[in-house]
């Protein structure tokens, strides 16, 4: 080798040295999480993601390799790069490292996020918890790798841990029908900010939409139409079992709500013998409510009921079943009563949890029954007195349905006009007078949709909204402000843009274009 060789390959030998221990400088504490996370330090290094890194899973703990599996096909899609997951029996002292321990000092569903400059540890107190720091540190890096370039996460411990167990939000599929591919892709949605119940609103006026095999009807007629009189649709039972395993595989529940006595007019429709005089109703496009009524006094409909209550139970593993109740106006009121006071028992016999809208307050409510807050606080007030938990669902701030403002074409604003600021600015311990967070099960924005028909609609009403509700569900209020969210809540403009998201441009936050 000549000299001039020599100096050359002792050049790039220096180079290539001091390239490998060049020092990143980064700070975690400034990454944009949402939700805010309980702690974060920072250490001020950096970890390498590059095609060498390998991803190693505890062995032993169920359920845990698909945590690693959703892991991997995330950091594909954001980077492009594959990482092949495996089991380890004792943590490694590089990679990235996912584990469960149960008797750490963190509450349910929390995590420790532990980023160092050669291992990445994720442990949760739990499934969930390992999934939701995955959620954390997936928001660590940064929104798209540029190709060829080192791609680095900030070092430092994130602690975190949720305020309510319950993080919810409600699709309306009765008023329009939305396939199992729109589902799946509200559930990747809710999943990225933490939410772990995805409330489905299954029958209305305007459509059935759950095979119930006992009263086929309900979908053959019930289920073929929608608001505006569109094709409508429904879920094959096979179709719900599978949305609510890729639900369970995100560590979301699925809860089903078969709305009852009111807005029942597609199953009134479908069953001559549910009406008092023997005559099927006329199948409803409209959006008003109110009208419908199953007869509360003739034992057929406790048949139906108990039917589609046992049929939908034993294909639902999460705890709970809505029961509807709201907005049965025609009903008379000891009818309701009634009513209400006889299905509960059907739906504990299958081994549920009652849910229902702050109406059936007003029934005699069985133990363990959760009230949703929506509209009337002395229906929960009531529900309280006769030991109810609340779900917090105010209209005037979590309805996504409702307009931003008074140029939103799609949406509706008898709740009023909701931007991005009304709703994040609240506290769900303080809508209801002498409500105790310990009788709060949780929060959750539902969607209506009556002015909605596909899934960019969706995605328009739910964003920039939803990462907000899933803030207020997720974070302590003293952690919340929003002057601070909204600048964190700017910089996932460009996640958003990443997930193909069709999301509102809220003028009142400070976008991040670059």
């Amino acid at each position: 080798m000549n000299i001039r060789s020599y100096l050359i390959l002792m050049t790039a030998l220096i180079f290539m040295l001091s390239a490998c221990s060049e020092k990143v400088s980064t700070d975690l504490t400034q990454t944009a999480f949402i939700p805010q996370p309980a702690s974060v330090t920072a250490t001020g290094e950096a970890f390498e993601i590059n095609t060498s890194s390998v991803i190693y899973v505890e062995e032993g703990v169920q359920g845990l390799q698909t945590v690693a599996d959703y892991l991997a096909e995330e950091l594909k899609r954001m980077t492009g790069i594959s990482l092949t997951p495996q089991a380890a029996s004792t943590a490694p002292s590089k990679g990235i490292y996912l584990s469960v321990n149960p008797n750490s000092d963190l509450k349910t569903e929390g995590y420790e996020l532990n980023i160092g400059k050669k291992l990445i540890s994720v442990q949760g107190t739990d499934l969930a918890g390992a999934f939701y720091g995955i959620q954390t540190l997936l928001q660590a890096l940064p929104v798209k790798a540029v190709a060829g370039e080192p791609l680095y996460v900030a070092t430092g411990v994130v602690r975190d841990f949720p305020e309510y167990g319950y993080r919810g939000m409600m699709l309306d599929v009765a008023r329009h029908f939305f396939s199992v591919e729109d589902v799946k892709r509200v559930i990747d949605l809710c999943a990225y900010y933490k939410i772990n119940r995805l409330h489905l609103h299954l029958s209305d006026d305007q459509g059935w939409r759950i095979e119930i095999k006992s009263w086929p009807k309900l979908t053959e007629i019930g289920g073929s139409t929608q608001v505006g009189g569109g094709k409508g649709g429904f879920y094959t039972q096979e179709q719900y079992k599978e949305i609510v395993q890729y639900a369970m595989n995100r560590q979301i529940i699925i809860v089903p709500e078969i709305d009852m006595p009111g807005h029942t007019n597609a199953a009134l429709a479908s069953y001559p013998e549910l009406n008092p005089d023997g005559k099927a109703r006329e199948l409803y496009t409209g959006i008003e409510v109110g009208f419908s009524t199953l007869a509360t006094n003739m034992d057929i409909t406790y048949k139906f009921v108990e039917d589609v209550i046992r049929e939908l139970a034993a294909i639902t593993p999460g705890p709970y079943f809505h029961i509807g109740g709201d907005e049965s106006h025609v009903t008379k009121h000891d009818d309701y009563v009634y009513f209400i006071n006889r299905i509960q028992p059907l739906v504990t016999k299958y081994g549920k949890k009652i849910v229902g809208w702050d109406e059936i307050a007003n029934a005699d409510l069985e133990e363990d029954v959760t009230v949703q807050f929506w509209s009337n606080v002395k229906n929960t007030s009531m529900g309280l007195e006769k030991g109810a938990k609340v779900l917090v669902s105010p209209g005037a701030r979590t309805y996504m349905d409702m307009k931003y403002d008074s140029t939103t074409v799609l949406g509706l604003k008898w709740a009023g006009l909701i931007e991005v600021d009304h709703a994040y600015t609240w506290s769900p311990d303080t809508v209801v007078p002498g409500l105790q967070k310990e009788q709060i099960l949780g929060i959750e924005a539902p969607l209506w949709s009556e002015t909605l028909e596909k899934i960019e609609d969706i995605e328009f009403m739910v964003f920039p909204r939803l990462p907000g509700y899933a803030e207020i569900g997720w974070t302590a209020n003293e952690l919340r402000n929003w002057d601070e969210y909204k600048l964190r809540l700017a910089k996932h403009g460009k996640r958003f843009e990443d997930y193909n998201i069709n999301f509102y441009r809220s003028p009142l936050v400070p976008w991040v274009n670059e």
